[in-house]
């Protein structure tokens, strides 16, 4: 199974969306809140080349943000790849 990691701030709707939709496909996940760490959400958008939250990473994939993730869901694509 993949780790899967999100990159939140707050407040944050698609924040909330995209934990509320992993939680609702019964996949965890690792939360790291950027709140307040600019150097942080500056080595997120080096890593992602997004700038915005949240970000989500299943294993080395860059998934991407909140429409992403459920664009990948409806698919049928996010379990197997959380899975691989």
């Amino acid at each position: 199974m993949q780790r899967v990691l999100v990159f939140t701030s707050q407040p944050c709707g698609y924040c909330s969306a995209a934990k509320s939709l992993l939680d609702q496909v019964g996949v965890a996940y690792d939360e790291t809140d950027l709140t307040g760490d600019p150097e942080a959400r500056l080595a997120l958008s080096e890593r992602s080349g997004q700038r915005t939250v949240p970000q989500i990473f299943v294993g080395e994939v860059h998934v991407g943000g909140y429409t992403e993730l459920r664009a990948l869901h409806s698919a049928g694509k996010l379990l197997p790849l959380v899975n691989s």
